[in-house]
């Protein structure tokens, strides 16, 4: 299965820690992120990820275009929800359309750490194989 990771700058030492606990299961699988999230989960864990842009420069555009061709089978998307923290409206646009995307596409999405314990553990158990049979798999994503 692919896993797309995104982080925002205060939730990337979590995600790191999160891809430590859950290594074993990650690494069974492929795994992609924007390109900063994707330096710190590979520096902690040693996985491979494919990178991409960082995220406020295309990299959350390159995940949701992923997520539209349905080359995306789950997405851990750790978001700073402090209501101080300033976030622009193309931001924002950004944000909704890949969370969109994946109400769209039948995408499981994890938002916070606990679902993603959710996820990641039902992913272990087999739980989501369901996504190999109701959605094609496209040429990039038919390796696993």
């Amino acid at each position: 299965m692919q896993i797309a990771i995104i982080a925002h700058d205060t939730k990337k030492e979590l995600m790191a820690q999160f891809c430590i606990a859950y290594c074993g299961i990650l690494s069974r699988h492929s795994l992609c992120a924007t390109s900063i999230t994707a330096k710190y989960i590979s520096d902690a864990t040693g996985l491979e990820i494919e990178s991409f842009l960082p995220g406020l420069q295309g990299g959350n555009q390159q995940i949701a275009s992923r997520v539209a061709y349905n080359e995306i089978d789950v997405l851990l998307y750790f978001r700073d929800t402090n209501p101080k923290t300033r976030i622009s409206l193309t931001e924002y646009e950004n944000e909704y359309e890949l969370l969109r995307l994946c109400d769209l596409y039948n995408i499981p999405v994890a938002t916070n750490i606990a679902t993603a314990e959710v996820l990641i553990t039902a992913l272990g158990n087999g739980d989501l194989d369901w996504r190999e049979y109701i959605n094609p798999r496209s040429k990039a994503s038919s390796s696993n």
